[in-house]
């Protein structure tokens, strides 16, 4: 039996030209899946991305889905990506089976919590305010090194991570502090600045892009109050969810995310090509 990957369109092209393309699983010509290639949204066309991977139900657990994702990587190769990368449901185990098997490692994980209708209290001597003008330059300054880093530590060349961080906020914020639906905070505690909060507020939920205890002031649960004003100017604009990105091995956010009631609901794999 021969699994092999067959075209259903011609070779596709974005407006910035990273390619993508359709294709059939097939066993021996007989179509049994199918597979949709393209490159990460977020860090370009350097990265491919299986954005899509599904085998039919007779033809599972006989290594079809196995074959056909290393296929993919051989594709992307063609391609001049150097990396690879999948996201996975957090309920879809035989997908996270397939591609740890495969050599793929976590880079992500997308958490998310369902809040109630009464806004949490913060601790006393902790309150929120937004941040002035002149904070929010030195906090951009600052959340863009330190974004362009984390990137760079999980395999982005430098160039690409500072050019990503560049994207995304041309993209999330086209008028800076004064973009429709973004909350930008500062958190002190008894008068004295400890944290900062980047919220933005969609349609039917809040995203944390950034949430960060000032370096002088960590390891005194003030990570949790940022956390518990994000929960407060979420249901106080009317959001019924709160989601936010980890990233794998930041041991710290994960045990306190997950301390506070936020629950997985999917992860970013990938594996170097080159």
């Amino acid at each position: 039996m021969t699994t092999t990957l067959r075209p259903t369109e011609p070779l596709q092209h974005g407006a910035d030209g990273a390619p993508s393309r359709h294709f059939q699983v097939c066993v021996n010509g007989r179509p049994v899946g199918a597979l949709r290639l393209g490159t990460s949204p977020r860090l370009g066309a350097g990265v491919a991305r299986i954005a899509d991977l599904r085998i039919e139900e007779p033809d599972r657990h006989r290594g079809r889905g196995t074959v056909a994702a290393l296929a993919a990587e051989e594709v992307a190769r063609g391609w001049g990506c150097r990396q690879i990368e999948v996201a996975v449901p957090a309920t879809a185990e035989p997908a996270l089976r397939l591609v740890t098997a495969l050599g793929y490692v976590p880079r992500n994980r997308r958490l998310e919590k369902h809040l109630g209708d009464t806004p949490p209290a913060l601790p006393a001597g902790s309150l929120g305010r937004a941040m002035t003008g002149e904070e929010f330059e030195g906090w951009l300054a600052h959340e863009s090194e330190a974004h362009a880093r984390s990137w760079t530590e999980r395999g982005l060349p430098e160039a690409e991570a500072r050019e990503k961080v560049r994207r995304d906020h041309e993209r999330l914020l086209p008028r800076g502090r004064a973009t429709a639906d973004m909350r930008f905070s500062i958190l002190e505690h008894e008068g004295t600045r400890v944290g900062t909060l980047w919220l933005s507020l969609g349609q039917d939920r809040a995203w944390v892009y950034d949430v960060e205890a000032d370096a002088a002031h960590r390891g005194r649960g003030h990570g949790r109050t940022l956390m518990l004003l994000a929960e407060h100017q979420t249901i106080a604009a009317g959001r019924p969810v709160l989601g936010l990105n980890v990233f794998a091995g930041n041991t710290p956010a994960e045990r306190l995310y997950e301390s506070l009631g936020y629950v997985t609901v999917s992860g970013i794999y990938y594996k170097n090509l080159i």
